[in-house]
């Protein structure tokens, strides 16, 4: 066992944390296992992100706030949060609150976990009076109250998993899923959507969508479309399997010029989104958050990669199946392969009804 890793003295209780959150969706729920591992060991989590974090993670019951534009704004938040759980944690348990216990190395214990890499990050928790844990990057240490190794090849799973090992004194196994709940009212919304749009069981979800790159380089599948026109619509119809497309902002243009034939549902929040991503058979995605939310909630996912890197940042997941990757990008006979070995490993496991054929009911063009 590492220094970093040393046991710490038993407390009366585990401390509430305030959390700064990744920017990107995939990062938040490769980020969720240590999360809920913290929560479960009894710490009190304020999670500081981005606008649709609150709605990701609602299933957890996690306070979100939203993250502040500007610096001086994002300051006055973590510092206010600082004070207001230091004095719930005082008034809670006296004098001697688990917030002022100093830690094995005999320093202040840990309020804050600061996720991104960024040095300002870093310095907005210092600048706001907590002692923040991170990972040692940009010439930050000094910033915070503990900077661990980043480790930059290994998967960002076990980055993040790390911090909860150093947290709480202790290594543990590495997670096998992510574990994303989901809100009820997350499922009442993905049904009510279904219902309008005639949109039966046993579907597939495809993602030809991702924000952002890869070193510079394009992450969304050259021939995404031309197989989903052709190959995907052609095996949907044999099957009577229907095919959804959930495009984000920006995205709608792109959905219904070169996805016409898809079911599309436009304007749905992550939660409702990860709700039918639980319900479908299948999804086909790029490197992009929505496919991590397919491996988040247990969905049979084929992720297909081309610059990513999928040592480092894969989908995770037992249902998770990476295609491509390392520069690469799959053919499409591969892709259409893999999907029929997905299908029919999810018949044999759960055999699921699907509409007939003359049932299904197909969104109209565009005008």
């Amino acid at each position: 066992m590492t220094a970093d890793l040393q046991p710490v003295p038993p407390r009366p209780a585990a401390g509430p944390l305030v959390v700064r959150l990744r920017n990107w969706v995939g990062d938040v729920l490769l980020g969720l296992p240590m999360l809920q591992r913290l929560s479960d060991a009894g710490h009190e989590l304020h999670l500081v992100g981005k606008g649709w974090a609150s709605d990701l993670l609602a299933g957890h019951g996690w306070p979100v706030h939203v993250l502040p534009r500007t610096f001086g704004e994002r300051v006055r938040l973590l510092r206010r949060l600082h004070d207001e759980t230091a004095a719930a944690s005082r008034a809670t348990a006296g004098p001697t609150a688990a917030a002022a216990l100093p830690d094995h190395r005999g320093r202040a214990r840990i309020d804050a976990l600061c996720l991104p890499y960024s040095f300002s990050s870093a310095l907005e928790f210092r600048l706001a009076g907590c002692r923040a844990l991170g990972h040692a990057h940009e010439g930050r240490s000094f910033l915070l109250a503990r900077a661990l190794p980043r480790g930059r090849d290994r998967h960002e799973l076990t980055v993040y998993w790390q911090v909860g090992d150093a947290l709480l004194g202790a290594a543990a196994p590495l997670p096998q899923r992510l574990g994303l709940a989901l809100a009820p009212g997350h499922r009442e919304a993905a049904a009510a959507l279904r219902r309008a749009h005639g949109i039966g069981s046993g579907y597939i979800v495809v993602c030809p969508f991702a924000g952002g790159t890869f070193e510079k380089l394009d992450k969304r599948w050259p021939e995404f479309g031309a197989f989903v026109r052709d190959e995907l619509a052609a095996l949907s119809r044999a099957q009577g399997r229907e095919l959804l497309i959930c495009p984000g902002p920006g995205e709608e243009a792109l959905a219904r010029s070169d996805f016409a034939p898809v079911h599309r549902l436009e304007g749905v929040g992550l939660g409702t989104y990860a709700a039918l991503l639980a319900d479908a058979a299948l999804m086909i995605s790029n490197d992009t958050g929505p496919g991590h939310m397919a491996a988040a909630v247990g969905t049979p996912l084929l992720s297909v990669l081309g610059p990513t890197e999928p040592g480092r940042w894969g989908a995770w997941g037992p249902n998770v199946r990476l295609l491509g990757g390392r520069g690469r990008w799959p053919a499409r006979a591969e892709v259409l392969a893999a999907v029929h070995e997905a299908l029919a490993r999810t018949e044999r496991e759960i055999p699921t009804p699907r509409c007939a054929p003359e049932t299904v009911t197909t969104r109209p063009a565009e005008p």
